[in-house]
């Protein structure tokens, strides 16, 4: 066995071990959905009913969350008709995280046998449309974090080498969360999300150069598990939270408690649109 093999065996058994962990101390049916929450939007956790809560320092080879709004606890539960995993928190590039450790919950999630998830982030607003506090929801994006989830050997049992991302974020639950929106009364809109790896902000010739490349919104996450979910056959929708306005020749200062608070003022919103659309 190479090193490259040798590799992908280790990757596959701590994946594997996590997910049989995971799966122990679930008391009900298999998930169906998995639910990431990003920068402080972790309110979601209280629509969930029997519910069962697991810090990720209990589940093995479990990385913990060190990002400003990010838990670090998975919630197994019922929101809604839905059976859910719910990760309050994720890991990041700029944290210091492998991209084997980045996409470790949403491939434990397909190993537990989830059909689809659905990915919040706070981000950036570049499109002059957008608001504080507007969502987003994506149809696109272009990944500039430099690396890929699918470098290595292939496991052929979990998807193709060269995986379609035609259509990395569903279509049609696009629709549907943008029908909800306007229904809810909820600012919202559908866009494209670049992300970038971090963990500064970005300069304003870097957001002229990000929003001539045709995004709306930018950040530092859900890139990763989108590619996950094409490679794996999952069906992935995407929130973005707008956190804080981009506009170079108007650009102001903007610190991570602004962006809290701004993603906690918003989060009800979020939430409804979220509940709303587990139930539609």
């Amino acid at each position: 066995m190479n090193r490259i093999e040798e590799a992908r065996e280790q990757q596959r058994r701590r994946i594997e071990t996590a997910a049989e962990a995971i799966a122990k101390r679930n008391p009900g049916a298999p998930p169906e959905v998995a639910l990431v929450l990003g920068t402080g939007l972790g309110a979601l956790v209280s629509e969930i009913t029997e519910e069962v809560t697991i810090p990720y320092q209990e589940i093995p080879g479990f990385p913990v969350s060190t990002a400003p709004g990010h838990a670090g606890r998975l919630h197994i539960g019922q929101i809604g008709k839905a059976r859910v995993l719910v990760f309050e928190g994720r890991f990041h590039l700029y944290e210091g995280w492998q991209m084997e450790d980045i996409v470790l919950p949403m491939r434990v999630s397909c190993r537990l046998g989830v059909s689809s998830a659905l990915i919040s982030n706070s981000c950036g607003g570049m499109n002059q449309k957008l608001q504080k506090g507007d969502l987003l929801i994506l149809e696109d994006h272009i990944n500039l974090l430099g690396v890929n989830p699918l470098t290595g050997a292939n496991h052929d049992d979990w998807g193709p080498r060269f995986p379609d991302m035609s259509e990395p974020y569903c279509l049609e639950s696009a629709s549907r969360l943008a029908q909800i929106a306007s229904q809810e009364q909820i600012r919202a809109s559908r866009g494209i999300y670049v992300a970038v790896c971090g963990p500064n902000l970005e300069t304003r010739a870097e957001y002229r150069m990000l929003h001539s490349l045709g995004a709306d919104v930018v950040g530092m996450s859900t890139i990763p598990e989108a590619i996950i979910c094409a490679h794996e056959g999952i069906r992935a929708s995407a929130i973005g939270v707008v956190t804080d306005l981009c506009d170079p020749d108007d650009l102001k200062k903007v610190s991570v408690e602004e962006i809290l608070a701004v993603a906690t003022e918003a989060e009800p919103k979020l939430t409804r649109l979220v509940v709303k659309f587990l139930n539609d």
